[in-house]
């Protein structure tokens, strides 16, 4: 998979570097997944929540952040939408986003 605006996730782990080896490994795992389907993700992800609009929803280190991702399952693409805490995830729509 492909994934757009890594920029967002470092900027998170410079603020927040106790999440930067959660989030590195997520990203190395996606870029070598082939997600075609959300079952796809579940598999590797049991705790991944799939919402509306292709929206994925993953606990970051040891569920402390969520991250939401829009994916392009024809295209392989995966957008980073947000990564923040469970206080910031809570005040955005996830469907949206």
């Amino acid at each position: 998979m492909r994934i757009v605006s890594r920029k967002t996730l470092r900027a998170f782990w410079e603020q927040h570097p106790e999440a930067q080896k959660s989030l590195e490994a997520w990203q190395e795992d996606t870029k070598k997944a082939v997600w075609k389907t959300p079952n796809d993700i579940k598999r590797v992800y049991r705790n991944a929540s799939v919402v509306a609009n292709n929206r994925v929803v993953f606990n970051i280190k040891g569920n402390d952040y969520r991250l939401v991702v829009a994916i392009n399952y024809e295209c392989g693409i995966v957008y980073i939408r947000f990564i923040g805490s469970h206080k910031a995830y809570n005040q955005i729509d996830v469907t949206t986003i």
